[in-house]
C-alpha cells in the first residue's frame, strides 16, 4: 500500500507499507536510497509489526524541497512517524542518523531504534570529493547494468541497491535524487558532529556496523559507550550496507534486539 504524508512545511512525502500487523516499524534509508531498497528486509521485518517506509524528501517520488538538513529532515519523519503511532525505527546510513536525532527529540515516537553503520562525527571530510565524484557521473545511465556498473565497485550489492534508485526516461536512466541536493545534506555532516545528541536518546539503540564500514574507525563502538543503553554488533563480510551484504547477520542481530531488548 502506498500514501503520502504532507510533511510540517507542505513538503509530499510518499509512504510505503509492505504489510505486517501490530507496533510501527519505521525504516528510514540511506543517502540517495528510497523506501523500496528495504523490500529484503521487509519481508521478514513484518514479523515484528506494520512496516512501512517513505522516499525521503528529494529522494524517490516525495517532493524535493529545502532546507537539506538533518533538523528538517528529521521532522519529516516525525510527521510519518506521528501518523502510524510509536515504534521502532531502523535507519541505515543517513537514515541512521535521522533516527538518533528523531530519537533525541521526540521520545514519545520511538520505542527502539537500530542504526546500520553511521557515525554522528564526520567533522574534517570534504563534501567537496563528494561533489567531484558526483559530479563525474553520467547525466543518464544507457542500462541498468550501467548502473550496476557505476555504483557496484568495490561491493556488489550498492550496485543492485542504485539500480533501485532509477528511473527510466527516453535518454536512458536518471537517479531520483538530484545531485547538488544530495550534496548538500552530506556537506552538514562535514561541519556538523551529533555526540550532544547521544546523551538525550533513551530508548535501546542497536549499533549494527560493517566490517568495511564508512564511519570513521571506533566512533561506533564510542557511540555505544555513550549512550544510556546500547549494543554494538560488527558484522563480518559486509560493507556499508550491512542488511544486503550479510543479510543474515543483520536479521539474527535485529531479531536478538527485537526480542531481548539489547
Amino acid at each position: 500500500m502506498r500514501w503520502t504524508q504532507r510533511a510540517s512545511d507542505g513538503v509530499e512525502l510518499a509512504v510505503v507499507e509492505f504489510g505486517g500487523a501490530g507496533r510501527p516499524v519505521l525504516l528510514l534509508h540511506g543517502l540517495m536510497g528510497r523506501a523500496t531498497t528495504w523490500w529484503s528486509t521487509a519481508q521478514w521485518l513484518v514479523e515484528h509489526g506494520r512496516v512501512l517506509s517513505y522516499d525521503a524528501r528529494g529522494h524517490g517520488r516525495s517532493q524535493a524541497a529545502g532546507p537539506w538538513t538533518t533538523d528538517r529532515m528529521v521532522e519529516d519523519a516525525a510527521a510519518v512517524l506521528s501518523a502510524v503511532g510509536p515504534g521502532l525505527v531502523v535507519g541505515h546510513s543517513m537514515g541512521g542518523l535521522h533516527g538518533l536525532v528523531l530519537a533525541a527529540r521526540h521520545p514519545e515516537l520511538v520505542t527502539a531504534l537500530v542504526v546500520e553503520d553511521m557515525a554522528v562525527d564526520f567533522r574534517g571530510r570534504s563534501a567537496a570529493d563528494a561533489r567531484a565524484w558526483f559530479g563525474a557521473l553520467p547525466s543518464a545511465f544507457s542500462s541498468l547494468a550501467a548502473v550496476r556498473a557505476a555504483f557496484g565497485w568495490p561491493r556488489r550489492e550498492f550496485g543492485e541497491y542504485m539500480a533501485e534508485c532509477v528511473e527510466e526516461r527516453a535518454d536512458g536512466y536518471h537517479l531520483l535524487a538530484e545531485v547538488e541536493h544530495v550534496v548538500e545534506i552530506a556537506a552538514e555532516w562535514a561541519d556538523v558532529d551529533h555526540w550532544a545528541t547521544l546523551d538525550e536518546v533513551r530508548c535501546p539503540v542497536l549499533l549494527v556496523e560493517g566490517a568495511e564500514s564508512v564511519a570513521p574507525p571506533g566512533q561506533m563502538t564510542e557511540m555505544a559507550r555513550r549512550l544510556p543503553a546500547a549494543r554494538h554488533v560488527l558484522v563480518d563480510g559486509a560493507g556499508h550496507l550491512v542488511h544486503d551484504g550479510n543479510p543474515t547477520a543483520f536479521r539474527e542481530a535485529v531479531d536478538r534486539f527485537v526480542r531481548t531488548g539489547l
